[in-house]
């Protein structure tokens, strides 16, 4: 504060008379008055005591402000580190249950993996019932003739391959829901993965932030720290997102068990379907080879019979035809007697018991030559009828010889489906049609009129 500032009307007017004693020899400059003097004196104490109390306020202040920064700040870092190994916890919670989750996917991706494998080896098996099936209708429609029929083993055979058709059908199906449910698992572990992957790199940040200190030499002030970077998400969402991923992912293997049950299920249901087809089909073929070789021996018995019929005809054929041509010479004998007594002599030319008798004797031996021809005749026609149906027997001899080497074949074939494959040597030759085991002789009898 200026001198000037403290002097008052009063003082000015007595330097205005010291001003008029300008004649006087003073020191030239501005005079005070005493009163001026003790009260600047008192102002710079007042000033000086109101500076010291404003300091020592302030002081105050600063202290208690240091005090309770230092407070609020070493307490609001000590909860950021809680906070920050509260936050690692909880990822690391997510992380090793999603480590659990990739453990399991993984697993269940493997096990379809093989039940796939294992419905596709049971789609694969079942061409070769397929074929045997196919094959022997194709064998069979070599029948000749009547046994061309509508039997009871070709309405199997057709029923064992749209049984076989049903179940590649269905195999296929689950193949294809496998092939489906592996797509779903996969994507499901590529999410559970990418989660994965964060949150190890969050929990590596995380972890480098708890181990910072005001020591650590890395620190320092960064642009704008506070902001909030594009894509942040919150505590819930951040959640919810690890959530939704092992949910998903625990659906998806849920869905991939049951599948799996289902195509366990599908292949032991079709294996025992076409299991039970195949016993039937077996056993009307064996039925129709036992139908076909007792037909077989009922015409080899009646080729015999009439074998022997024909002979014994032909027998009597040849003595009707002996029997006839002495009857010819017979009749010859007389008609000869006759026709040399009628040179008899005038009245010796008489019509005697001789002339009656011869007559009577030529009467008769037409008669029967008569009668012998007509025989020879019904003979002759039932010896065509009897070579007729000889040939009739022979010819169906052949069919059924003929069917009974197919149907045979067909057994024969059939013994793929439970032979293995290594093991397996056919019984009759698929080329020649013979067989590569000592038959029975009816059986090469068969083989023999085919």
């Amino acid at each position: 504060m200026k001198p000037d500032a403290c002097l008052t009307y009063p003082a000015w007017k007595g330097g205005a008379d010291l001003a008029a004693m300008a004649t006087l020899s003073v020191k030239p400059g501005q005079r005070f008055a005493v009163s001026d003097w003790h009260i600047n004196s008192d102002l710079i104490s007042t000033n000086a005591e109101r500076q010291r109390s404003a300091s020592h306020q302030i002081r105050q202040e600063a202290r208690f402000l240091r005090n309770e920064t230092n407070n609020q700040t070493k307490w609001d870092e000590h909860d950021n580190r809680t906070r920050l190994a509260e936050r690692i916890d909880s990822v690391n919670r997510w992380k090793e249950t999603l480590d659990k989750c990739l453990a399991d996917i993984d697993t269940e991706i493997d096990a379809l993996a093989k039940m796939k494998e294992a419905a596709e080896r049971a789609l694969q098996a079942k061409n070769l019932p397929l074929d045997v099936a196919i094959e022997c209708l194709t064998l069979r429609e070599s029948r000749r003739a009547i046994d061309v029929v509508r039997d009871p083993v070709e309405d199997e055979l057709h029923k064992e391959v749209e049984v076989i058709d049903g179940a590649k059908r269905d195999l296929q199906q689950k193949v294809s829901q496998a092939f489906e449910q592996l797509c779903l698992l996969q994507e499901a572990r590529q999410q559970l993965n990418f989660d994965h992957r964060g949150k190890m790199e969050a929990l590596e940040i995380d972890r480098v932030c708890l181990s910072l200190n005001v020591n650590s030499p890395n620190i320092s002030f960064k642009v704008n720290p506070t902001r909030v970077p594009i894509g942040s998400t919150t505590p819930q969402e951040w959640d919810q997102y690890s959530q939704y991923n092992k949910d998903r992912a625990e659906a998806e293997m849920k869905a991939s068990r049951e599948l799996r049950e289902a195509i366990a299920l599908t292949i032991a249901q079709t294996n025992n379907e076409l299991e039970a087809q195949r016993v039937a089909t077996e056993f009307a073929l064996r039925k129709r080879i036992r139908e076909l070789e007792k037909a077989y021996d009922e015409l080899k018995w009646q080729e015999k019979n009439t074998l022997e019929e024909i002979a014994e005809l032909e027998q009597d054929i040849r003595r009707l035809e002996e029997d006839l041509r002495k009857k010819m010479w017979d009749l010859k004998l007389a008609h000869t007697r006759l026709e040399t007594r009628t040179y008899r002599p005038n009245v010796e030319l008489c019509r005697d018991q001789v002339q009656y008798g011869l007559t009577d004797e030529v009467h008769q031996l037409e008669n029967t030559i008569e009668a012998l021809k007509q025989k020879l005749a019904e003979s002759q026609g039932a010896l065509d009828a009897l070579y007729k149906h000889l040939h009739r027997i022979q010819t169906d001899i052949s069919y059924k010889a003929n069917s009974l080497m197919l149907d045979n074949k067909c057994m024969d074939n059939r013994r793929k489906l439970t032979v293995p494959a290594e093991k397996f040597v056919p019984e009759v030759d698929t080329f020649n049609r013979t067989t590569n085991r000592t038959l029975c002789p009816l059986k090469s009898r068969q083989l023999e009129l085919a």
